[in-house]
């Protein structure tokens, strides 16, 4: 079975919004208590593409299992450099490899457009596949915060994680308006 990796289209709304609902209601990737409609999810994706940043799915068989995208890690203009990442696979396909083909995808985009830093802020420090997923596409550890979310009965810590695109650090980014 051959795995697509594109541009997300209005028409696999259904599918993401499903993906992270699932995501919401049994997992600690996000600290959302309740899944957003498929209104909200439309939003937040015209959101990403409205500030032209990559948002990406990956398809199987004419079937979306998994999306990522990046979207401004904070709203200050010296951040603009950096972006923050999100990465969802359907329950059934977790662990197939389709994050390690996803997520390379979407640092190569961002790095095409000039981005200099990904930062993933992994929404539970129990959460070893994707704190690996990111391990072997270069991220680093960049620190903790301890207890600092609330769901399914439990105290979660995120997880941080960064890794540079381009040249990094090294020299100053080119010219944004």
């Amino acid at each position: 079975m051959t795995l697509i990796i594109r541009d997300s289209l209005d028409a696999d709304l259904p599918a993401i919004t499903a993906i992270y609902g699932h995501a919401v209601q049994t997992g600690t990737a996000s600290f959302e208590y309740d899944p957003p409609d498929p209104a909200e999810m439309a939003r937040r994706r015209a959101d990403v593409l409205d500030k032209g940043f990559p948002y990406l799915v990956a398809e199987q068989d004419s079937t979306v299992i998994g999306y990522t995208y990046v979207n401004t890690y904070r709203a200050r203009p010296a951040y603009r450099f950096s972006v923050e990442d999100s990465i969802y696979i359907t329950p059934d396909r977790q662990g197939a490899g389709i994050g390690r083909q996803l997520l390379p995808a979407l640092l190569q985009r961002c790095e095409a457009l000039g981005l200099r830093l990904v930062v993933a802020v992994i929404g539970d420090s129990g959460t070893m596949a994707s704190i690996r997923l990111h391990e072997r596409c270069g991220f680093a550890h960049a620190g903790a915060l301890p207890n600092v979310g609330w769901k399914h009965g439990r105290w979660l810590a995120s997880v941080f994680m960064v890794r540079a695109l381009g040249p990094g650090a090294a020299a100053p980014p080119r010219a944004v308006a």
